[in-house]
C-alpha cells in the first residue's frame, strides 16, 4: 500500500465513524438539564388576587410636637416631645391586580394596621394650679387605626428556576384615625415650689386622609402556574397631620408623618 492508499483509507474510516459520533453527541445534548433565564411565564392568567402580612421592624415617626396656647401672646408655642415611640408593627393587605405583560403588572390594595403612640415632654409653663417658677412634665398616650388605599406598579425582572425578582412603587392615601389621647401632668420644681398634686386630662383624637407613597423590592416563587409566594421589603411614608385638639385655643398635638420599613410575605393567585 502506497501513501496515497493510506490517506484514502484514513479519510474513508473517519467518514464512516462521524455519523455515529454526531448521533451520540446529539443524545447527550438532549439528555442535558435545561436552565433558562427569561421573563416570567404567563401561564396562569392575567387577573390576580393577593393577600399579604407585613411586619414593621423599624418605624420613623419624625418629630411630633405639642402645641400649647399662650394667653399672654395670643399664639401657640410648639414644644417637641422629648421622647416619642410608635408601636404595634403588624399590618394586613388585600388587593386585586392585573398582569399587562410578562414584565409589567399593577394592583390596587387596601391595607389596615393599628398603632400606639407614647410621648413625653417638659413644658416651661407651670402645670394647672401650680405657681410661677415651676415647670410641667407631660406624658401622652393614644392608639390609632389606619386604612391605606394604594395603586401600585411592578416590573418583574426575570425568572430563574421559578424565582422572579421584582421592583415596584405605589401612591395613594392613608386614613389615620386617632383615638382619645390621654395626658398626665406632674409639677417639676425649679424656682418655685410644687403643691405635690398630679393631674390628667384627655383630648379628642383627630382623623384625616394623608398622602402616602411606597417603594418595594422582593422576589416571588411559582408554587403552581396560578399560585405564587411573595416575600419582599417595602418602604412607605405617610404625610403629617393633627393628632388631637381641645378646641380653638386649647392644647393640640401634631405628628410629623410616619415612615414604615416593612418585611412583607403573602400569596398571589391568578384568576384567569
Amino acid at each position: 500500500m502506497n501513501w496515497r492508499h493510506g490517506i484514502c483509507s484514513i479519510v474513508l474510516g473517519a467518514g464512516l465513524l462521524l455519523p455515529g459520533f454526531a448521533a451520540a453527541n446529539d443524545e447527550d445534548l438532549l439528555d442535558a438539564p435545561e436552565i433558562t433565564i427569561s421573563p416570567e411565564a404567563n401561564n396562569g392568567g392575567n387577573l390576580y388576587l393577593r393577600g399579604d402580612i407585613g411586619y414593621s421592624g423599624w418605624l420613623d415617626e419624625g418629630d411630633p410636637f405639642y402645641r400649647n396656647f399662650d394667653g399672654g401672646t395670643g399664639g401657640y408655642s410648639n414644644v417637641p416631645f422629648d421622647s416619642a415611640r410608635f408601636d404595634k408593627p403588624v399590618s394586613g393587605t388585600i388587593g386585586l391586580g392585573y398582569r399587562f405583560s410578562d414584565v409589567f403588572r399593577a394592583d390596587l390594595t387596601a391595607e389596615y394596621f393599628e398603632g400606639r403612640f407614647d410621648g413625653s415632654l417638659v413644658s416651661a409653663s407651670p402645670c394647672a394650679g401650680e405657681g410661677a417658677g415651676t415647670s410641667c412634665s407631660l406624658s401622652h398616650s393614644a392608639n390609632f387605626s389606619a386604612l391605606g388605599l394604594m395603586a401600585n406598579g411592578y416590573v418583574d425582572l426575570a425568572t430563574l428556576a421559578g424565582f422572579t425578582p421584582y421592583v415596584g412603587a405605589g401612591i395613594g392615601a392613608t386614613h389615620i384615625d386617632w383615638n382619645t389621647v390621654h395626658e398626665g401632668s406632674v409639677c417639676v420644681a425649679g424656682g418655685g415650689a410644687c403643691s405635690g398634686a398630679t393631674g390628667g386630662t384627655s383630648y379628642v383624637g383627630r382623623d384625616s386622609w394623608r398622602f402616602t407613597y411606597a417603594l418595594m423590592a422582593g422576589v416571588s416563587y411559582d408554587i403552581t402556574d396560578r399560585l405564587k409566594f411573595d416575600v419582599g421589603y417595602r418602604y412607605s411614608h405617610i404625610a403629617d397631620g393633627d393628632m388631637f385638639s381641645s378646641g380653638s385655643e386649647g392644647a393640640k398635638g401634631y405628628d410629623d408623618g410616619l415612615s414604615r420599613h416593612e418585611i412583607r410575605a403573602g400569596l398571589r393567585f391568578a384568576l384567569w
